[in-house]
C-alpha cells in the first residue's frame, strides 16, 4: 500500500450478557444440538438485552479500544460503524456513537455491506490516514442480529448472535500494518441473503409486518456455496497483493459464519486449525461483529504477537466480500 503505513493502535469487543444456547433453541423450535453442532459448530450465541441497541454495543467495544490504543475519544478524526441493524435508519449509528464517546472533531458514517462490513470499513479509514487527510480513526464492526432473526425459522435462528468489535487505526512503522486490502462483490446473488421489508421498496405496512419481511431471509445452500469458493478466493488474492506466501500466514482470522465455512477455508490456505482463530460455538453469526471481535480476543488471549503476518477475511450478503493482509 502507498502512503503513510496504518495499522491497528487497539482493539476492543463486547458481547451481551444473555447466552442463548442450543438447548434454549431445542425448547423454541424443531430442532436439536447435535443438528446445530454438526451442521454449524455453534453451541450457543450472545442476546442483546432489551434496554441495548447496537449503539451500546459499539460504545463498550469503542472505550475498550481506546483504552487499548492509548488514544482520547477527541483525538479522533474519523468514526466508522460497519453493520446492517443501525439503531434506526438516521441518524447513523456513528453520529449516535460519535456524541455518546464525545468524539467532538471526528466525521462519522455507518457502511452496510452485512459480514463483510468491518474490512470494507477498515479499507476505507485506512486509505484517509494513508493519504495524511485524518491521523486517528475509530471503525467498528457492530450488529443486533437477534432483532431481524425470525425465531420461527429453524433453518436461520440457530445461527446468529450480537455482538461489536472495535479498532483504532493510525500510522504505524515502515512495513507493519496494512499490507493489502480485496473488496468484492457480486450484486446478482443479493437475493440469497436479504431483508426486504422497512425499505423503500417494501415500506413498513401492516401487510409487510403480517408477512414477515422485516426479518432476514437467506438461501442457505446457496449462501454456503458462494462463501466456500469466495472466502478462499478473497485471501489467496489479498496475499497475492501483498506479495505474502500461504506459508508465511501467522495466523487466519475468518468471519465467524459456520465451522465448515471455516475449515474449507482453512485446507485452501493449507493451515493447521492452530493457525486459525474459531470462535464461532461461543457466539455464532455476529455479522459485521465477528472478524473485529474475535481479532480482540485472540489479542487478548496472546495469540497475536509483534511482526505477526495476520489474514482477515469475510464474506456476507450483497454479496460481498473482503480480505486483508496486515503485519502486527
Amino acid at each position: 500500500m502507498n502512503g503513510i503505513p496504518v495499522g491497528i493502535l487497539g482493539t476492543g469487543k463486547y458481547a451481551p450478557e444473555r447466552r442463548l444456547t442450543n438447548q434454549d433453541l431445542e425448547r423454541m423450535v424443531d430442532t436439536n444440538d447435535e443438528w446445530i453442532v454438526s451442521r454449524t459448530g455453534i453451541r450457543e450465541r450472545r442476546i442483546a438485552a432489551e434496554h441495548e441497541a447496537t449503539s451500546d454495543l459499539a460504545y463498550e467495544a469503542s472505550v475498550r479500544a481506546l483504552a487499548a490504543a492509548g488514544i482520547t475519544a477527541d483525538q479522533l478524526d474519523l468514526i466508522i460503524v460497519a453493520t446492517i441493524t443501525p439503531d434506526m435508519f438516521f441518524p447513523s449509528t456513528a453520529c449516535i456513537l460519535q456524541d455518546r464517546l464525545g468524539a467532538k472533531k471526528a466525521a462519522a458514517f455507518d457502511l452496510s455491506a452485512a459480514c463483510s462490513g468491518f474490512i470494507y470499513g477498515l479499507a476505507n479509514a485506512s486509505g484517509f490516514i494513508a493519504l495524511g487527510t485524518y491521523k486517528y480513526a475509530l471503525v467498528i464492526g457492530a450488529d443486533t442480529l437477534s432483532r431481524i432473526t425470525d425465531y420461527t425459522d429453524r433453518n436461520t435462528c440457530v445461527l446468529f448472535g450480537d455482538g461489536a468489535g472495535a479498532v483504532v487505526i493510525g500510522a504505524v512503522p515502515e512495513g507493519r500494518g496494512f499490507q493489502s486490502f480485496e473488496l468484492g462483490a457480486d450484486g446478482s446473488g443479493g437475493e440469497h441473503l436479504r431483508l426486504p421489508g422497512g425499505g423503500s421498496r417494501v415500506p413498513s405496512s401492516e401487510r409487510s409486518v403480517a408477512e414477515r419481511q422485516h426479518f432476514m431471509q437467506m438461501n442457505g445452500r446457496e449462501v454456503f456455496k458462494f462463501a466456500a469458493r469466495i472466502m478462499g478466493n478473497a485471501a489467496d488474492e489479498a496475499l497475492r497483493k501483498a506479495g505474502v506466501s500461504k506459508e508465511e500466514i501467522d495466523l487466519l482470522i475468518p468471519h465467524q459464519a459456520n465451522i465448515r465455512i471455516i475449515q474449507s477455508s482453512l485446507e485452501r490456505l493449507n493451515l493447521p486449525p492452530e493457525k486459525c482463530v474459531i470462535n464461532v460455538d461461543k457466539y455464532g453469526n455476529m455479522s459485521a461483529a465477528s472478524i473485529p471481535l474475535a481479532l480482540a480476543e485472540a489479542v487478548e488471549e496472546g495469540r497475536v504477537k509483534d511482526g505477526d503476518r495476520i489474514v482477515l477475511v469475510g464474506f456476507g450478503g450483497g454479496l460481498t466480500w473482503g480480505a486483508s493482509v496486515l503485519v502486527w
